[in-house]
């Protein structure tokens, strides 16, 4: 097989996983309240079960990091997608409050090393492909959280059980990932004999600093783990707040307040799906200055809106603006340390799961305090925040920015079903 149609093959078939991984993590959150209901936690123990999702998450990419130096990404991915989608399924069939702690804790450290090998692998193939293609990945993520969102919604609509709402995704994306997975193309060192080629501009300044012995110096990757809490603050803020904010403040029918979060995952997917032409047309770091401006004038609508339909263009607004920023996150993370991409992403996602565990009780516990106008102003701040750092997307981004040129053709080693 030719390095271009391997290419294109991994690229098909990554996205294919991202897109199970959106549907997954969607369907499990929006029916929250049905597992609650299904074992009998109760308010006060909820919150426990469900911070307890990114923390186990964040240990697992923590250990991936490890992990990865002895076995391929893909080796990882192609075993930790199928446990995610099983413990899914786990979380839906049993009648126990232990079945549902395992449950959602496998499903946490499943996610984790899921989370990181995905983007390891998404951030090698764009160096080979060398040009920027992550936002693609994460748009089709996105769709897969619409598609996850819109089958809960109707099993939610139907008075369907969770078991019957589950079955059908995971018997249809389990074999489909386990065939995909044959295809997950490795291209580390692909990235390794590109930059031997064509100078190592192409691979992300493979002798400049940062890649000196491959390791990961975390002073320098800091900036970049700030802005990924601070995105995915953002997010956690609108999937956790945008229902009781448009209803509580805004005086939305309960109808009209689940609107918002569809709108937020459409514009989502809408500005991933062209975001990469834009970083090739003018860099990642006036992308990610001007998702970060977007996405601040998003939650300034919000939090001044006058009603329901105002709240809702602040929503649209803070989809198009966060969208481009974690995926630009992960590749700067894997340009700036060309040699050891693996660890800084692995290092980096953790940074996700703060924001998530951050975000939601910061907005609610100063809304509780203040209001919840003012608690919008917190996120706006934070993501403003991200210009202060936005040359750190800038390292290495001659071949993946401005100038697009593609290393010449290599060969990307074995697929993943070699292993």
């Amino acid at each position: 097989m030719t390095t271009d149609v391997r290419l294109r093959h991994g690229r098909a078939s990554l996205g294919l996983s991202f897109f199970a991984q959106g549907a997954a993590f969607a369907l499990l959150v929006t029916r929250i309240p049905a597992i609650q209901d299904r074992y009998g936690i109760s308010d006060g123990l909820l919150p426990v079960f469900l911070a307890a999702v990114p923390v186990l998450a964040g240990v697992s990419s923590v250990g991936t990091e490890q992990l990865v130096k002895r076995v391929r990404p893909s080796a990882v991915l192609r075993w930790a997608q199928p446990v995610v989608l099983l413990a899914l399924l786990g979380a839906a069939a049993g009648t126990e409050l232990w079945q549902a702690a395992v449950s959602l804790g496998v499903f946490g450290l499943a996610v984790g090393a899921l989370d990181a090998s995905m983007n390891m692998l998404g951030v090698s193939l764009q160096r080979a492909y060398g040009r920027s293609i992550m936002l693609g990945f994460h748009a089709a993520y996105s769709l897969g959280g619409i598609a996850g969102a819109s089958l809960a919604w109707a099993g939610a609509h139907w008075h369907l059980s969770l078991l019957t709402s589950y079955w059908p995704v995971a018997v249809v994306l389990l074999p489909v990932c386990l065939v995909g997975s044959r295809w997950y193309a490795d291209a580390r060192e692909a990235a390794g004999v590109a930059g031997a080629g064509v100078g190592t501009e192409a691979v992300g300044g493979a002798g400049g600093a940062g890649a000196t012995g491959g390791s990961v110096v975390f002073k320098m990757l800091l900036p970049l783990c700030l802005v990924m809490a601070f995105a995915y603050i953002g997010d956690s803020t609108v999937s956790n707040w945008s229902a009781k904010y448009l209803q509580d403040v805004l005086g939305s029918s309960e109808q009209l307040s689940t609107v918002p979060y569809n709108v937020y995952m459409v514009t989502t997917l809408l500005g991933r799906a062209v975001g990469d032409f834009g970083v090739r047309r003018f860099g990642a770091v006036a992308v990610v200055r001007f998702g970060s401006v977007v996405a601040a004038v998003g939650f300034g609508v919000v939090a001044a809106a006058t009603g329901p339909w105002v709240g809702m263009l602040g929503f649209t607004l803070l989809g198009f603006g966060l969208c481009v920023i974690v995926p630009q996150t992960f590749a700067a993370a894997g340009r700036l340390f060309p040699h050891a991409s693996d660890a800084a992403i692995a290092r980096l996602n953790i940074f996700n799961y703060v924001g998530f565990l951050v975000g939601s009780p910061l907005v609610g516990a100063i809304g509780d305090a203040w209001n919840y106008r003012g608690a919008m102003l917190i996120p706006m701040v934070l993501v403003l925040a991200t210009l202060v750092y936005a040359r750190s997307f800038g390292s290495g981004d001659a071949r993946y920015g401005v100038r697009h040129e593609r290393p010449p053709t290599v060969d990307v080693g074995r697929s993943s079903n070699e292993v």
